[in-house]
């Protein structure tokens, strides 16, 4: 080898950089999925209508020797989200025996106040009471951006409350807050049924087949008023004719009498 090439620097090398690198299990897809009802509700002030809707719930977990990874998400028909949004990670460290909930932005799902939050913390719940009940929670920062209003602060506080979480406030403006719990089994999985529900395939494909026929329904209920439309627009031209008769003789007969009172 020459001294020129000893004193040139290798072609890949690459300057180091302080970023960890990403996590095997950092870009999972989702693996198994399921349809998730929403139930219709009254029309919030804040986060306007809430119609009938439905959306698919996706899941995916990993294990090994030292930790396990439950990634949950929610997918809208016809609607992009962001990476972040309506995704929910339980990390299991079985070393520190210590459980996290992540993602570390926080919680943001799509639609808000439909009990989508509470329906994925309880699914993570449950899956970690299954796996490691007796597991400490590690605690966390909670968003400022969660809580632009009272509104906003108040469905977050209980939403965490309800699944067993405590909120604490780091200052008198309620701007920094932070959530924890002491182990995973005091933590509930339970949610909103009513607002949330699993729909099996079998219920699916009845609801289809019942939508079907009450288009079909539909589709003779307008025929017929077509028809009954069609009938009565007839009716009406055939009048129409028969009044301007009317009229074009009654003016006949007026123009004949003033002209044989005027003979």
């Amino acid at each position: 080898m020459t001294d020129t090439d000893d004193a040139a620097p290798p072609v890949d090398q690459e300057p180091a950089t302080d970023t960890p690198p990403a996590h095997a299990w950092a870009e999972l897809p989702a693996e198994h999925f399921r349809l998730l009802r929403l139930a219709s509700l009254p029309v919030d002030r804040h986060t306007g209508a809430r119609p009938l809707r439905f959306v698919q719930f996706g899941r995916v977990e990993r294990h090994a020797k030292g930790q396990s990874l439950l990634r949950l998400s929610i997918q809208i028909p016809g609607q992009r989200l962001r990476k972040e949004q309506n995704l929910l990670e339980v990390w299991i460290d079985h070393r520190a025996k210590e459980v996290r909930f992540g993602p570390d932005k926080g919680l943001s799902v799509e639609p808000s106040n439909r009990g989508l939050g509470r329906f994925l913390l309880a699914q993570g719940v449950a899956w970690a009471r299954q796996h490691c009940a007796h597991y400490q929670v590690e605690g966390g920062a909670l968003p400022a951006k969660d809580a632009l209003n009272d509104e906003a602060r108040a469905r977050r506080d209980h939403c965490l409350k309800a699944q067993g979480f405590v909120v604490e406030y780091l200052d008198p403006l309620q701007l920094k807050a932070q959530y924890s719990a002491p182990r995973v089994s005091s933590l509930h999985p339970d949610w909103h049924t009513e607002k949330v529900q699993f729909v099996e395939l079998l219920d699916a494909a009845a609801m289809l087949e019942q939508a079907e026929q009450n288009l079909r329904e539909q589709e003779v209920k307008l025929r017929k008023q077509d028809e009954r439309i069609n009938a009565l627009k007839q009716e009406d031209s055939s009048l129409r004719f028969t009044i301007a008769c009317l009229v074009a003789f009654c003016l006949f007969q007026a123009a004949l009498l003033i002209w044989i009172a005027t003979r």
